[in-house]
This record gives structure tokens, sequence and C-alpha cells, in this order.
């Protein structure tokens, strides 16, 4: 899982980052630069693969991982620029974006408006999302618009239909609405991915805080519901938690318990994110290796078999499938098999979180 940070200057984007990935990253662009921009990869904290890697001593126990990318913000702030070039790049191809809102106060780190206000910031960056994507549907509306009088007669349909839906996403964005809270048909569908575009994206807002401050919820902020629908929403202090970071964990979760700090900024981001995105994890065992990976809950057993290899695709069987509360309490694949927690599931099993699952499989 890709996720890119985003958000205005001085909202702490960095700090956020050193604490998601505990500093480590690699660089890239002169160090000091404003558009410096940092990758680190995150483990993803899951107590099953250490219960179950006990019992199976595999040579590798492997959690899902997500890289985060810390991507410079925009600089302008008095009217919408939309994203270009390498950046637009980079936020075509993440899962999600994590939009950290400034919410702190902090004289020496003046912010680039003047004044503190989330529900203006949260807007900002939203709308920067959105005149990207009207920018990339213009131009492909125009395109579409010179192909119909030039594509022979047989074939205008097809250009004519996707031009009626690059201009009613077009509509809907015009109208406040984000290309992922949009209805379209499943061919539309097809039509608009081509066009990477930025609002189907899911969106985690961060509202970086002072120590202590209370959380924030967007319903009480002062934007557009249409525009923040769906967002998934996390409060945290990305300077303490940044600084946390550096700390030895036992140290680190010794302090959170002295001051009442609760989760770390990891764990409560992936929360946030697992939540917003749908995810979910199942896990693979064996002798040679642990696992879980992430995907949409309610996949299809025959897509799941597809995210550990492709060829799983085709030559799906059935599925073995045993919830990890259920393993635990019968302590083994054969008793649960006894009573009957393990089951045969077919293609079209949803993948529910925890699941313990064997593909077989024809090769």
């Amino acid at each position: 899982m890709d996720i890119v940070i985003i958000g205005l200057p001085q909202s702490g984007k960095t700090n956020l980052f050193n604490a998601l990935t505990l500093g480590k990253s690699d660089a890239s662009g002169a160090s000091g630069s404003p558009t410096e921009m940092h990758i680190g990869m995150v483990k993803v904290p899951d107590r099953r693969l250490e219960h179950l890697g006990a019992i199976y001593h595999p040579r590798k126990i492997v959690p899902a991982e997500i890289r985060y990318t810390d991507l410079p913000g925009p600089e302008g702030m008095a009217r919408s620029q939309g994203i270009s070039g390498r950046y637009r790049n980079i936020l075509q191809s993440a899962t999600a974006f994590l939009v950290v809102v400034r919410a702190f106060q902090n004289d020496s780190v003046p912010h680039p408006a003047g004044a503190i206000n989330p529900a203006r910031d949260l807007e900002a960056m939203l709308g920067e999302l959105t005149f990207t994507d009207l920018e990339v549907l213009e131009r492909a509306s125009t395109r579409l618009a010179d192909q119909v009088n030039k594509t022979k007669p047989a074939e205008r349909p097809m250009v004519v239909r996707q031009k009626e839906t690059v201009d009613k996403a077009r509509a809907g964005l015009e109208n406040g609405v984000p290309v992922r809270l949009q209805t379209f048909s499943d061919s539309e569908r097809s039509i608009l991915v081509n066009y990477q575009l930025l609002t189907e994206k899911n969106v985690i807002a961060v509202f970086n805080t002072d120590e202590g401050a209370d959380e924030i919820s967007i319903a009480e902020l002062d934007i557009d519901p249409a525009l923040t629908a769906g967002v998934g929403q996390v409060s945290i202090s990305a300077r303490v938690e940044a600084e946390l970071s550096t700390m030895d964990p036992e140290e680190a979760d010794e302090f959170r318990s002295d001051f009442g700090l609760g989760e770390s900024a990891t764990s409560q981001v992936i929360r946030a994110s697992y939540d917003t995105l749908g995810l979910v994890s199942f896990l693979t065992v064996g002798d040679d290796e642990v696992r879980a990976w992430s995907v949409p809950g309610g996949m299809p057993a025959v897509s799941a078999a597809g995210v550990i290899h492709t060829d799983f695709t085709r030559g799906f069987i059935r599925a073995e499938v045993i919830a990890y509360d259920d393993y635990r309490a019968c302590g083994s694949m054969v008793q649960g098999r006894k009573e009957g927690l393990l089951r045969s599931e077919g293609k079209t099993y949803p993948v529910k979180d925890g699941d313990i699952i064997n593909f077989l499989v024809n090769t």
C-alpha cells in the first residue's frame, strides 16, 4: 500500500512522516530544500503474527507494509493552482492520501496564511486535488470532442461514450463532489481509470494538534460536507510523536503511560487508513512463512488468492479457512477440522479480517 503525505507548508508533514517511519527514510532532493521528498516503509503491527510465529517457527514472519511518501506542499494559498509534473505522477500512483492539517500554535513557525484555521486548510488541500482533476478532464474533453469529428462512423459511438463519461465526472467535480463519491456504471469506471484521477483516491485527514489538545472532528468544521464525505480522520501531535519515535520502545511506552498519550501515531494512522479504505488482513501460515496480506474487506477468495500469485487465480480449486480466534481456541488446524471450524470455501467466499487461509490450486 502506497500512501502519500500532503499538506500546506508549515503543517508538520515531515514531523508526521518521521513519527510514522521512526525517522528512517530515503530522501529525494537536496537536503533542506523545500522540494525535498522522503520515502519510508512501515510494517503494520499485528500481534496475530507473533502468536502464529511462535507456533510454526517459520523461517520468516512477514507483516503487511505501507510505503509513506512525504511530498512537498504547494507554496501558494491565494488560489487553486493544481498539481503537475513529477508530483502529480506520484499522487496518481498512490493508494490514498494523508492530508496533514495544522491545528497547533507556534509563534516561531508562522502559518503562511497568518492564522490557524483547520477548515480553511483542509478545504484548500482538497481543492488542489479537485482543481488538478478538472484540468485533466477539461483537456480530455477537448481532445475527445476533436476525435469525435475525426473518427470513422463505426467507431464514433465509443468515443462519444468516453466524452460523455468525462463530462459527467467533470460536472460532478464542478458541483463539489469528488469522483470517488459520484455514481458511475462499471463501463464508465473503466473509462475513468485511464485518467488516474486524484479525487478517486481515499483521503485521511490528520489534524496536527498541540500536545494534550482535544481531538478535532471534521463534522464540527465549517466546510462543505459534500467535499469531506468519506474522509477519514485522526488527531495527533506530530511533534511529540516524532520525538517519541526516537526513543527506545519501552521508554516511549512508559512515557505514554505516564502522560496518558495513548496509542502511537503509527497505530492510530494505520487504523484510520484501514478503516477509511475498508481493508482487512488475511493470514497464511506454514513452516516457511507466516504472513499478513491486506485486501479490501469482502474480496472474493479467488481474487485474494491472486494477491499472493496471479497463477493462483487461474488454478483456484478451493480455500481452506479458519478464523484466527477459532484457531487460537482449538489450538491447531487438525483440531479445527475435527470441530468443524476449518471450512472449505469456494471462489466467491468473502474474505474477512483474521481469516487464516490455505489456498488449494492447480499449478
